[in-house]
């Protein structure tokens, strides 16, 4: 999610320049802020106002040009504006406000993007395709120290969309789960490509997440299907094998049996 930000108001010192191009970017709800040009000279301090929180400084007196703001964005339902102040000294001057820049407004639960689903296993038996998947985790914690996935934070909001379609084919199918596993009709003569996408489908923009990485898979078919030429080639050789070492050990046995029963045969010394 990128913001564009391309206010700026001219308090404090008026050689100083301001911040330029700012922008949100929030995936899963871990938001970093980024902005232009890099200082030369004086240094940058964000502040977070939220409109029902107290205002919260990240990254203070920093020369980089990004500040990861996650933790000031904790009510996540919460609108907030960041500034991003232009200073010369390293020590705040408390008696002069600082020139400064602000941002568009961004609420994390109405924009941040849903990462990539994590798909853990699939299978295949008959005309049933089954795909299991893990929603994305977030960067805030339960008490316990786990971390909540954006599930966890969006509940009934989220959906996880499944696309898949016959391999070297156009035609995309969909299916719909709130759930963590889809159960899909396949035809067993066919191999299937597929991923998974979570969706806010309440949201008027960025209701799509990103999309899973895409799996191909092969339903209903023999492994000789499969591989064809280079199963035969593999069988062929390995029963060759087996064929030639089961008649050399069987003329090793057999000359060795012969060589006995000709010594048997021989007469003692002296008798």
């Amino acid at each position: 999610m990128f913001l564009t930000c391309a206010r700026a108001h001219s308090f404090g010192n008026p050689e100083l320049p301001t911040a330029v191009n700012i922008t949100w970017s929030s995936i899963n709800f871990k938001t970093i802020l980024k902005w232009q040009p890099k200082p030369s000279g004086y240094f940058y301090t964000v502040e977070i106002h939220g409109q029902m929180s107290d205002t919260k400084k990240k990254c203070v007196m920093t020369t980089e040009t990004e500040c990861d703001v996650t933790d000031a964005l904790r009510n996540v339902k919460e609108t907030y504006t960041a500034h991003v102040l232009s200073v010369k000294s390293l020590v705040e001057d408390n008696f002069e406000e600082p020139l400064f820049a602000s941002s568009e407004k961004f609420t994390p639960y109405n924009q941040t993007i849903i990462g990539k689903p994590e798909i853990q296993h699939h299978t295949q038996k008959d005309s049933k395709l089954t795909v299991v998947f893990r929603d994305p985790l977030t960067p805030y914690m339960f008490p316990n120290g786990s971390f909540q996935s954006v599930r966890d934070i969006f509940k009934h909001d989220l959906e996880y969309k499944l696309y898949y379609w016959k391999d070297q084919s156009s035609g995309k199918k969909d299916a719909t789960t709130k759930s963590h596993t889809f159960d899909i009709s396949v035809d067993n003569k066919n191999n299937y490509c597929f991923y998974v996408q979570g969706t806010i489908p309440s949201r008027r923009e960025n209701r799509n997440g990103q999309e899973s990485t895409v799996l191909c898979t092969t339903v209903g078919r023999t492994i000789l299907d499969e591989y064809g030429a280079e199963v035969f080639i593999i069988i062929a050789v390995v029963a060759i094998a087996v064929i030639t070492l089961t008649i050399i050990l069987a003329v090793i046995l057999c000359k060795c049996k012969r060589a006995k029963n000709a010594r048997e045969k021989e007469p003692l010394n002296g008798v």
